[in-house]
């Protein structure tokens, strides 16, 4: 369900019509799910993973690699894709990653920890994401 600029809510409370509690405490105010705990957090499934709320390709499987931090992480995100902005909410400068159709929260962005050549960790909620299974 990929929806187009014209099919997105407008309010959140439209938003809180299409989405489950859960969803809409992460997506759409920023929450966290506790760790480990997310469907897609040891998943190994080929395939493309999209914005829970909207739809937009957000990160391949091929980019998905195991932080052992507690969600799912990938080194890359489709180019365009997803929007960074600074996080100051836990009195600590974090970089923030949002849906860039949407503005939906994904989760949070680190560089220079080490765990891949490209040097950085999308650490993304899973209730933030589907994955769509690559066919055949």
């Amino acid at each position: 369900m990929s929806l187009d600029e014209s099919e997105l809510p407008r309010t959140e409370d439209e938003w809180r019509v299409r989405l489950t509690p859960e969803e809409f405490r992460v997506l759409r105010e920023a929450g966290t799910e506790r760790p480990f705990t997310g469907e897609y957090v040891d998943t190994k499934t080929p395939g493309v993973y999209h914005c829970r709320a909207c739809g937009l390709e957000l990160f391949s499987s091929d980019t998905k690699f195991d932080s052992h931090c507690g969600w799912p992480s990938f080194d890359d995100a489709i180019p365009g894709r997803v929007r960074e902005i600074q996080d100051t909410s836990l009195g600590m400068v974090r970089t923030e990653i949002r849906c860039a159709r949407c503005d939906s929260h994904l989760g949070h962005v680190f560089h220079g920890e080490g765990f891949t050549p490209r040097d950085t960790r999308h650490c993304v909620n899973s209730v933030s994401i589907r994955l769509e299974p690559k066919q055949g």
